[in-house]
């Protein structure tokens, strides 16, 4: 309930941490398209961990239909602000 409201108030960690619960079924239904919307969300305002997710996301087509540029092109972005993991 905490993560839902601090995410539609706009706080990108929120919102990475409530798709990270829809991606996986922690604590509310497994629902990937939900998760790749708030990884999107979180994403555009430059959270790094989001960018890795929502590229994780294109690269399986988990939620979105399934992208390898898209995801290059997001892996690349969360490795530009030094996520060492997107390396």
């Amino acid at each position: 309930r905490l993560f839902t409201q601090a995410a539609e108030q706009g706080w990108a960690q929120a919102q990475y941490n409530l798709g990270m619960c829809y991606l996986t079924g922690n604590g509310t239904a497994h629902d990937e398209v939900k998760a790749a919307r708030l990884f999107r969300k979180a994403a555009k305002q430059g959270f790094t961990a989001a960018q890795f997710a929502l590229g994780r996301c294109f690269a399986v087509g988990a939620g979105v239909v399934q992208d390898e540029e898209e995801a290059v092109k997001l892996y690349r972005q969360a490795a530009g602000q030094g996520l060492a993991y997107a390396q």
